[in-house]
């Protein structure tokens, strides 16, 4: 049976403990949104009874800037050029740091008041579930400001002023952190910076544990330090460095893509240390299957990844335009079954 408290649910799941039932979470873009609400109602957190809630400060490009709202371009703080959608984030355009020098970069500032309103009413709002905060990304973040070809580059001619970039990084996201943990109550932060693609990470382990890992750690450390669970999102294949993140202080691992990884190769290496979040096929079973096998996979990944807690159902990515509204119900309602 389903725990009534959602906070304790969430933790005896990352105590690795069996809860009775596998807590389950949807990350929709805008269309697969208004599928969900177009059957289950306005209010389809609660419709649904999802145990994790998750916010974070603004941005003045929000992740989806719909092209209606804001044109078919859209500046964000960093000063990159995007192109807007009405069906996904979009896309960078231009880089704002053309040469490998930060010397003329002004940094946006992290304490402005727009980042962090409504905050403090979401938190109260939210007060039963267990609740997230985004707090910024790394990796990802430079990858937007230099451009991807350049920044990989860099990291071979131009070492210095990579280590500076994410240097500068971390620390606005410390920076956010500490205002967060003193303003607001909440249970977890969340990390966003993708490392991996298909079949490989973005730059090779040793290069990651030297530039990025130090600055994770510390984003980590200062987290357990005020009390709070540490979930990260990194798409792609990422197995070399899961367990460095288990090592600095990983809780929760997302979205553990299954075309990516052997998911249930990373139950058996790493899920007594660590929860893995994610796990139904995006790229294959819910864009193509019926919505029998789509409940089949969400039966099969409680029984198999929920096996002895540790374990949160989701979709390996967040649910895209492509999925056809009938598997996203099957999918939904095949979660909220206490049996698996």
């Amino acid at each position: 049976m389903r725990p009534a408290d959602d906070k304790e649910w969430i933790r005896a799941t990352l105590r690795h403990e069996d809860t009775g039932a596998v807590p389950y979470q949807f990350l929709p873009s805008p269309v697969a949104l208004q599928r969900i609400i177009a059957h289950y109602g306005p209010d389809p957190a609660n419709a649904v009874r999802i145990p994790i809630r998750m916010n974070g400060p603004k941005s003045i490009k929000p992740l989806y800037a719909d092209p209606k709202q804001y044109g078919p371009k859209a500046i964000d703080e960093f000063g990159v050029l995007w192109t807007t959608s009405p069906i996904d984030r979009g896309s960078p355009l231009d880089p704002v740091l053309r040469e490998p020098d930060l010397s003329k970069y002004q940094f946006p500032a992290v304490d402005l008041n727009y980042r962090f309103e409504d905050l403090a009413a979401w938190c109260r709002k939210e007060e039963t579930h267990f609740r997230f905060m985004w707090v910024g990304d790394l990796w990802e973040r430079a990858t937007f400001m230099r451009g991807m070809e350049d920044l990989l580059m860099d990291v071979v001619l131009n070492r210095s002023f990579v280590q500076g970039l994410l240097r500068a990084l971390a620390d606005r996201v410390l920076e956010t952190m500490e205002i967060l943990f003193d303003r607001f109550d909440f249970e977890g932060i969340a990390m966003s910076d993708d490392y991996g693609v298909q079949r490989s990470l973005l730059i090779s382990p040793e290069d990651w544990r030297k530039l990025v890992k130090p600055l994770l750690a510390e984003i980590y450390g200062m987290a357990k330090s005020r009390g709070k669970v540490v979930f990260h999102h990194t798409c792609g294949h990422v197995v070399p460095i899961i367990r460095d993140m288990i090592d600095i202080g990983l809780d929760i691992l997302h979205p553990i893509q299954p075309e990516a990884m052997d998911i249930f190769a990373l139950k058996r290496d790493f899920g007594k240390e660590v929860t893995l979040c994610g796990g139904i096929p995006t790229q294959t079973l819910l864009v193509q299957g019926t919505p029998e096998q789509v409940k089949a996979e969400v039966r099969r990944l409680k029984r198999e990844m929920g096996r002895g807690g540790g374990y949160i159902l989701e979709p390996g990515i967040t649910l895209q335009a492509d999925i056809p509204p009938e598997n996203i119900v099957a999918m939904i309602d095949e979660a909220m079954k206490e049996s698996a």
